[in-house]
């Protein structure tokens, strides 16, 4: 298994986007672009917001997986901060607003969303797990 623990600061993004470029297969690259919007939207979030100031970790995890007998590849968040489902609890944002008049948040986890083909969250032993899956390209 292929994890990365580092402490939850924005400091720490470039080391984990490296990490996780650095394990995604060949047969992935050319959804590389689209990992690292997910992975970076979801990791500013926790490094801005789970922990309130306060100092805590995130754990990803990167790695090929198989669900109802096709490829993808599978992505993880971790943290153990204050409990948040981004996928419910954020704002959907209004898309047909301009940018000027639109409320700030929720636009970077409607892109995960919709750059992911399944997301899962769950709270477990008092951990935030977000779970994406990415379809292997065609």
């Amino acid at each position: 298994m292929a994890t990365l623990t580092v402490p939850a600061r924005i400091e720490e993004l470039d080391a984990v986007i490296e990490f996780l470029e650095s394990r995604i297969p060949p047969d992935f690259r050319d959804i590389a672009p689209q990992v690292r919007l997910a992975a970076e939207e979801l990791l500013v979030n926790v490094f801005s917001y789970a922990y309130s100031g306060g100092q805590g970790e995130a754990r990803v995890e990167c790695r090929p997986a198989q669900l109802e007998g096709r490829d993808y590849l599978f992505f993880s968040v971790t943290d153990w901060g204050r409990p948040f489902d981004p996928f419910d609890e954020a704002p959907e944002p209004d898309l047909d607003l301009d940018a000027e008049h639109r409320p700030i948040g929720g636009l970077g986890v409607h892109l995960v969303k919709s750059v992911s083909a399944r997301h899962e969250y769950r709270h477990h032993n008092g951990a935030n797990i977000v779970e994406l899956y990415f379809a292997k390209p065609e």
